[in-house]
């Protein structure tokens, strides 16, 4: 049924930090809930969470077990700038609607920020200043035009010119936008945290289960699973990251390849404020420091899914990849501790599908996350549940499957 991919390959940096354990069991009889949440990752997890502080009685399966697909691959720079430019987007989309999914991805980093701080999730979060570069998509008129749009949408933006960014973060660059708000993390303790609040709750978690077969009525979804079991839920949230399930519809969904390095720990040679940096360039690239100092840098994205051949190039693209961090910081060791690869879904706006399927409508499906995959996972948890309960979310249109 899912058109299954291998995810990511390598070794991600997280792998250097235990995250807490999260216990399953096997599925070995038919069960019951009212939603069932197939997969267990950043956005299984996120949707767990949320339906479970609603009341909802919660089973989550996957194929794998919790925290084994993409979201390891993350490099968990959450920012609230979507992968289209807001200048872009508002071509592609209108002006209006370009505004309100920008601003949506920004109260999404806050809200998310709250959640973890409400929950007491120890994830390593933490706070900079994010730095836009001047690249080959957008030159320094173009960035200040950007930096403009989104003054107007109410999102603060400060436009640098060469000599303020030299001074304060030692970057020699034509321009760059200053903006606040971001956040990183370390994705599988806040992947594990979340589950393991739902699990308190009562949540079910079976795993390793793969599901087969959807069959939905006007009353109920019932999941049939690889080794027989069956499970029946009111409703049934499809967070499978980049594997679609044959019901999901694939329009206008891409599949991308991604990679990255984690230098070793300089807490000594990092750039001023440690601030998240990356570049209005294709392909792109993009930097973020961990708590103990090192430096993450991927991007060299490119459009293709083989996985054989996307992991041949990981020994090629690092080397990429530390040569051009080393050409923005001269002084930082670029040498690779880490490196590894995975495979994301895209779409053309750069805006995810959150939502009901059409014509199934107990069937819901997140996808098509791009670089945003934290940011959208967290507002999908708060549009699925609100379509749950019966309440519509004011931005539910603009993500939606018929948009």
């Amino acid at each position: 049924m899912p058109r299954k991919l291998d995810l990511r390959t390598g070794q991600p940096v997280w792998s250097a930090y235990r995250a807490p354990a999260v216990p399953t069991d096997g599925l070995t009889r038919d069960v019951k809930a009212d939603v069932l949440v197939v997969g267990m990752g950043i956005s299984g997890a996120m949707m767990a969470e949320a339906l479970t502080a609603d009341g909802h009685r919660v089973i989550c399966i996957d194929r794998r077990g919790p925290l084994k697909g993409s979201t390891a691959a993350t490099t968990a720079l959450v920012a609230f700038e979507i992968d289209q430019p807001l200048s872009t987007l508002s071509k592609m989309i209108g002006r209006a609607s370009a505004q309100q999914a920008w601003r949506r991805s920004r109260l999404a980093v806050s809200n998310l920020a709250g959640r973890i701080a409400e929950l007491g999730i120890n994830c390593g979060l933490s706070r900079a200043p994010s730095l836009y570069l001047s690249g080959t998509i957008l030159g320094p008129s173009e960035l200040r035009d950007e930096a403009k749009a989104r003054r107007l949408a109410g999102i603060a933006a400060t436009y640098l010119t060469p000599a303020p960014l030299a001074e304060t973060f030692g970057i020699d660059r034509e321009g760059a936008i200053l903006s606040h708000g971001n956040i990183a993390l370390d994705p599988r303790k806040l992947t594990a945290g979340l589950l393991l609040k739902s699990l308190q709750r009562k949540a079910r978690f079976y795993a390793p289960v793969e599901a087969t077969v959807i069959e939905d009525s006007a009353e109920a979804v019932v999941v049939a699973t690889r080794d027989g079991p069956t499970i029946t839920a009111r409703h049934v949230v499809l967070a499978t990251g980049y594997e679609l399930v044959e019901i999901v519809p694939a329009a206008a969904h891409r599949i991308i390849s991604t990679w990255a390095i984690a230098t070793c720990p300089q807490p000594r040679k990092l750039w001023p404020d440690a601030a998240f940096i990356w570049e209005a360039s294709e392909p792109y690239l993009y930097m973020r420091t961990t708590i103990d100092g090192r430096v993450i840098c991927g991007g060299e994205d490119e459009d293709f899914v083989d996985e054989a051949r996307r992991d041949e190039l990981i020994a090629d693209k690092s080397t990429r990849i530390a040569e051009k961090l080393g050409l923005v910081f001269p002084h930082l060791d670029t040498r690779p501790d880490f490196a590894w690869t995975g495979s994301f879904g895209t779409t053309t706006t750069g805006l995810p599908y959150i939502g009901a399927i059409p014509r199934h409508p107990r069937i819901h499906a997140v996808m098509g996350y791009g670089g945003n995959g934290v940011t959208f996972s967290q507002i999908a948890s708060e549009i699925v549940p609100a379509s749950i309960n019966g309440l519509e979310d004011t931005d539910a249109r603009l993500f939606a499957f018929n948009r």
